[in-house]
């Protein structure tokens, strides 16, 4: 594979693997929120975000062959921070729900440099946006959680 190529396929790896990493950071999270309505907000959006790996998946397959399926180092140290915060903060809910809209629009800022990529397949460019107004649509409505937990 082309220099070019495998740059990409890296940073599209990347999404799916933190997309891993947040599905079981919100299960986590599930685990730990003491709010009903939170608790089933958690484990919604890992679902959502098991829904999007397995699209993902499929597409890079299709379209590279070969996808790395390992989990990343950064987010299984974001979900040790999560145990870490949680445990400091008595399963605090508000500390959750606070980690979990950064790790959104930190997933938000990587979804839309892959789309600036010129050579993104059509058929991933489609999942890759199709999922980032999934994401963003839940940053705006996370709001009004954040106001209801506060």
């Amino acid at each position: 594979m082309e220099t070019k190529n495998r740059t990409l396929v890296n940073r599209l790896e990347e999404i799916l693997e933190k997309n891993r990493d947040a599905q079981k950071g919100y299960a986590k999270a599930a685990e730990n929120a003491k709010d009903h309505n939170l608790k089933a907000y958690f484990q919604n959006k890992s679902g959502e975000r098991g829904t999007f790996n397995q699209i993902l998946h499929k597409e890079l397959v299709a379209s590279y062959d070969e996808i790395d399926n390992d989990g990343s180092f950064t987010g299984t140290l974001h979900r040790a921070w999560m145990d870490v915060k949680a445990f400091f903060s008595g399963d605090n809910d508000e500390s959750m729900l606070e980690e979990a809209i950064r790790g959104d629009k930190a997933a938000v800022e990587e979804y839309e440099e892959v789309l600036n990529e010129s050579q993104l397949p059509s058929n991933v460019a489609l999942v890759i946006r199709e999922q980032l107004v999934k994401i963003r649509t839940d940053l705006n409505k996370v709001k009004s959680m954040e106001d209801l937990i506060s």
